[in-house]
């Protein structure tokens, strides 16, 4: 057994290890290709930059627009992460801790909502959108990122809040706390771990989300920065160098978010393992 395990650590750890540079290099050479000038990179592009070349960054944020984009960005993705995590935990609390007729049936529904397609809707609420005179806002934007990512918010957040002793809402209905107030000043605190998951993978999908936007939105000004991206990859300027700089830009929201959130994640794991 003690063989057969370390084996597994080893296969496990050369697998992980793997898959990590996989993913890393390639995002390790977008940023270094980024600081150079573009004679560097058509003469070998995986050299080291001779000179770091910050220029780059101020020119693709000039010529791509990203000021626009990136406020679009960032107002479309925490608006929507803000609604969704809020009414998210507040149904996972519900379904968690109440017991009512059909809460068999409201969470089989939420369950339901993560076996549709997301891109299979884009018509019909392109067609909603349209006969309510959302098109081309951020609101065409934020309600159906907000719909679609229900699902998954409720189903893990639910799970976490429904291991939690009933003794927590008794000791808070002793001290005169209403339901609300337990929620808010008991519940929510000891849910950060898992509400760190559910905020990383709402912000990631929303910060990166490219075909809603192209199909709801037409105007130059509320287009967000994929969108920005593309354009300026595909049409505006040929410089590779000057597009792994706004590639760059647009990938530095994601890390310090997570990074910012990690050690509630990482909490959380250690956490649940130790529950296990």
């Amino acid at each position: 057994m003690n063989r057969k395990s370390l084996g597994f650590r080893i296969f496990a750890y050369t697998f992980l290890s793997l898959f990590a540079i996989m993913n890393i290099v390639p995002l390790f050479w977008m940023v270094v290709n980024s600081f150079k000038t573009e004679q560097e990179y058509a003469v070998n592009p995986f050299s080291l930059p001779e000179t770091l070349q910050f220029s780059n960054y101020a020119e693709a944020w000039k010529i791509a627009n990203m000021n626009v984009y990136f406020l679009n960005s960032l107002f479309v993705t925490f608006a929507s992460l803000i609604v969704t995590v809020l009414l998210g935990a507040l149904a996972s609390y519900f379904l968690s801790r109440f017991e009512f007729k059909l809460r068999g049936l409201t969470y089989g529904v939420f369950l339901l909502g993560m076996l549709v397609p997301i891109h299979a809707t884009l018509i019909p609420i392109f067609l909603i959108m349209k006969k309510l005179h959302f098109l081309d806002t951020h609101l065409s934007l934020i309600l159906p990122y907000t719909a679609f990512h229900l699902s998954l918010t409720i189903i893990i957040l639910e799970g976490f809040m429904r291991g939690f002793p009933k003794d927590l809402e008794e000791s808070g209905v002793m001290d005169g706390a209403g339901i609300f107030r337990i929620f808010w000043s008991i519940i929510l605190p000891i849910t950060r771990p898992a509400m760190a998951t559910v905020i990383i993978l709402n912000f990631i999908y929303n910060w990166n989300e490219y075909l809603f936007a192209l199909v709801l939105i037409s105007s130059s000004e509320l287009k967000t920065l994929p969108l920005g991206l593309a354009n300026f990859v595909g049409i505006e300027t040929a410089s590779l160098t000057l597009q792994m700089s706004a590639l760059t830009i647009a990938l530095i929201p994601i890390v310090i978010f997570y990074l910012l959130l990690q050690k509630q994640l990482v909490t959380g794991m250690t956490a649940g393992a130790v529950k296990g």
